[in-house]
């Protein structure tokens, strides 16, 4: 995409251990990273594992440029399947050779970078859904009448542990009922847990 030869000489190779994590989703790198070999996945990590996995590339390959090229932060994790080596180039020596490009380049590059954006933030949307459907799920499943009968739902295990029951982040079930209770699909404190519109839930849990 953006050439590298000119910056090779003064970019020193790193490698990396397989696990390690490369970039996180919503950082503010100070460098582009560019893949010379090995294996990467990208994806969502979920306390330290990647248990949402959107895709795996090879190098040789620009790993995070895009999202520079587009102005926006890193939309998911990367992560290091394999050993790998690579070259973080500084976000002004990129910028400075990507303005190097003709203009008819940069316009290609920069439409294949918003639509590379656009496709990852779509893919992180619908786990994002997915993950409110499989609490709604469990929500409606666990849910018993109460004495003015509606729906409500006694949480007796600790939120962790139920996160690990949906296979989700005990942040990511925090964050999904704080959703719900915003829109009025749950309501109430402590470890009981009231539906009030138990048909605008089954709606969630079907996305």
């Amino acid at each position: 995409m953006v050439p590298l030869t000119a910056l090779q000489s003064t970019i020193p190779l790193e490698f990396i251990p397989a696990g390690r994590v490369l970039r996180e989703r919503s950082q503010q790198p100070d460098s582009v990273i560019y893949l010379e070999s090995g294996r990467v996945l990208f994806g969502l990590l979920e306390s330290g594992q990647l248990r949402h996995q959107l895709g795996m590339v090879e190098g040789p390959i620009w790993l995070d440029a895009a999202p520079f090229i587009m102005e926006q932060t890193y939309p998911v994790d990367i992560v290091a399947e394999s050993l790998v080596s690579m070259r973080r180039i500084p976000l002004e020596a990129f910028r400075k050779a990507y303005l190097g490009l003709s203009p008819e380049t940069q316009t290609l590059v920069r439409d294949m970078a918003a639509g590379y954006c656009q496709q990852t933030e779509l893919a992180v949307s619908r786990l994002a859904q997915d993950a409110e459907a499989r609490c709604a799920q469990w929500l409606l499943r666990n849910a018993a009448p109460a004495a003015d009968g509606s729906l409500q739902v006694t949480l007796q295990q600790r939120k962790r542990l139920i996160a690990a029951q949906l296979g989700i982040a005990p942040e990511t079930f925090s964050r999904v009922l704080r959703h719900l209770r915003e829109h009025g699909l749950i309501a109430g404190t402590g470890n009981v847990l009231s539906l009030p519109h138990p048909t605008a839930l089954q709606n969630v849990a079907r996305c």
